[in-house]
This record gives C-alpha cells, structure tokens and sequence, in this order.
C-alpha cells in the first residue's frame, strides 16, 4: 500500500445543524484509504494458479550431484563408458494443495517467458493435498523407471518375463477372490499373454463364471499357484473384472537409479536411452550434448509431458544442442525453440535410437522430422 502525505490538522467550525467544513473531504480520505486496504488484501490472497519455471538438469550418463551416486547403474551385464551427455529434464511447479500462489506471483509468470501459468485442475485434481501430490509423483517416477528398463531391453532384445497384476478394486465383484498384488496367469486354463488378450477372452466368455489362476504370494515371499472363482460385469460394451492392472516385470539384470527428489513419468524415454548406451559400445550420441522428455511404455511408444517449453528453456541454459521432444508435444513447441536448439520429433524409443546412432554418424540434427 502506498503511503499517504500527512494532511494539515483542520479545525472544525460551523453552525450546529450544519455539516463540519471538510467532512466531505474526510470521507474521500477514508474511502481511498480502504480501497487501498482492500485492494492490498486482494493482491495476496491465495489463487487456483500453478506457475511452471525450468528446473534442474541430470546427465543419465552422470552422477546425481547432490548425492554422488551414479543416476543409472546396472549390475547383470557388461556396460560401457560413453562420451554422449543424455539429459533428463525437470521443472519447478509453484502452487496448488496447500501451497497457492499469490496474484503478484502470478503476474511476475506472466511476465516471464520462460514461465507458464496454469490453472491448478490441469495438474492436480481438485482437493488434493500438496502430500498425496508428492506421492503420487514419486509412484510415477517409479513406474518409469521400472517401464524405462523394459523399454530399453526391449529394444535391445533381450527376455524379460511380464505379470498383470491386481493393483486395486474398482468395485466388489471380486474383492473376496482377488487379492492386491496377485499375478494374472491364466483366465479359464489358457495363459494371459497380455492384456488384449485377457479382454478377448472375457468378452467371449461373457456373463459366465470362470476361473482364473493367479500366482499369490505366502508369508515367505514365494509365489504359489491358486484358482479362484471370477464372475465379470459390463462396462463400455466390454466385460470387466472390476479390478485396476498394474505390470510387474522380471528382469536378467538389475537396475537401479540414483535420482533424488524429483518425481511424476516424463523421464521415461531419457532412461531407457540411457540405459542402452550403457549396455551398447561406444556413445549413442557421440560427443553431442542431447536432452530430451517423454513418458514410455513397455513397448517403446513415447508419450506427452508437461512443461516442455520450460524444459527446452532447461536444456538450451544447460548446454545442450539436440532435444528430443514427444511428436504429442509439437503444438506447445511452435514459436517457442530457444535459439541455436534442433528439436527432433520423436513417437517411439526406436525413433530417438537411430536418430541419435545417425546423428553420431555425422548427420545433421537438421535432417531430421522436428516439430516446426
């Protein structure tokens, strides 16, 4: 609030009956100030505002400086050094939950073109806590990593077994017969090969009981065989198990990953590459600085992010001069490549793959599909 002159002391005179000379004054007076006073408490009080800034920026290939181990490491295999730099980008998120952001804040992003403004629904639902968030981020970061490593192998061709597991109920049909972290096996005798196949045959089966065999853990933590009884409901024309599915994967070697304090799926593909250069000769990008974002799938498909105009923002102040960027995302990166970075169009793992090898090869960034 601004500071008012201090006015002359006025004294007041007049016939009784008669308004005071200077009351008139005295009001407009109080009334700029209160407009001032609410104005002020406008300005400050909390909004539905989150504010996306560039964040931090991690070589795969390097170590996590805040605890000096190593952001990829396998153990299982032979791996290789590498010249490439294959950054991970990330992005600071202001407000929402418990934390809101305030108009001034608000108006500073606004501002800044390497800001974006948001309304908080497009992020987080409504009525999530700023804790249930984190969480929720650290179980996506989780889940990429551990689809990174399936992409990955993959791609390089190697055997991998993979389980449909019951993560949650969606409704009771089959609380009583399920249990949460049970192994899809087989679905009235026939092996589950995948989940295409596991909704084929519950559609021909329809609203017939079945049986389905699933792989339970006992209080050893090992795996025995059990047949329950399934009944399914319909939903959207298909028949359900009311059951949400997650994928367990078993790997013939073991990776692990040193990030620290950063969370949600958008690493995704950045792992998966960096994995394969550790586990292929030479450097998959050559000597070239190369960043990149994107969830993955086991399959190798790339998918959309969040925030990929802080994250080239991220990259370029970082060095690098390659960006990898999910094809989903090309509409949010017109009209905003910072100068000096080629930003490469990638749909899937194999894409970013041959395009770096080529790249390493002595073509030019510039032959490649981008998203301009």
């Amino acid at each position: 609030m601004h500071e008012r002159e201090p006015q002359d002391s006025m004294k007041v005179v007049g016939e009784f009956g008669r308004a005071p000379q200077g009351s008139k004054a005295i009001k407009r007076t109080s009334a700029g100030v209160l407009a001032l006073l609410l104005i002020g408490v406008m300005l400050f009080l909390p909004t539905n505002f989150m504010i996306r800034s560039p964040g931090p920026v991690f070589n795969t290939l390097g170590k996590d400086e805040d605890n000096g181990k190593d952001v990829i490491s396998i153990e299982g295999d032979k791996t290789y050094p590498s010249q490439s730099e294959l950054d991970l980008l990330t992005i600071y998120v202001q407000g929402g939950g418990q934390n809101r952001v305030t108009i001034p804040v608000v108006l500073e992003a606004l501002l800044n073109p390497a800001k974006d403004v948001v309304p908080e629904e497009t992020i987080i639902s409504r009525n999530t806590s700023t804790q249930q968030q984190n969480e929720q981020n650290d179980q996506m970061m989780t889940s990429s990593q551990d689809l990174a490593i399936a992409a990955a192998l993959t791609e390089l061709g190697y055997d991998f077994k993979t389980w449909l597991t019951v993560a949650d109920f969606s409704s009771d049909a089959n609380s009583k017969s399920l249990e949460k972290g049970d192994r899809l096996l087989k679905y009235n005798g026939k092996e589950i090969v995948s989940l295409d196949e596991l909704k084929k045959s519950l559609n021909a089966n329809g609203e017939k009981p079945a049986e389905l065999t699933v792989g339970r853990k006992d209080k050893q933590g090992n795996y025995k065989e059990v047949v329950v009884p399934v009944t399914t409901g319909e939903a959207d024309g298909e028949r359900q198990l009311g059951i949400y599915l997650s994928t367990e994967h078993k790997f013939p070697i073991d990776v692990q990953f040193g990030l620290q304090n950063v969370g949600g799926p958008s690493a995704g593909m950045m792992f998966a590459l960096g994995i394969i250069d550790r586990l292929t000769e030479g450097s998959l990008a050559g000597n070239h600085h190369v960043a990149g974002t994107g969830e993955i799938s086991a399959e190798g498909n790339v998918g959309p992010i969040g925030g990929i105009a802080q994250k080239m923002v991220a990259a370029k102040n970082a060095g690098a001069t390659i960006f990898l960027a999910p094809a989903d995302n090309c509409n949010e990166v017109v009209g905003r490549v910072p100068e000096g970075l080629n930003v490469l169009k990638i749909s899937t793992l194999s894409q970013a793959r041959t395009a770096l090898t080529k790249i390493a090869d002595g073509e030019s960034p510039a032959d490649f599909a981008t998203c301009e």
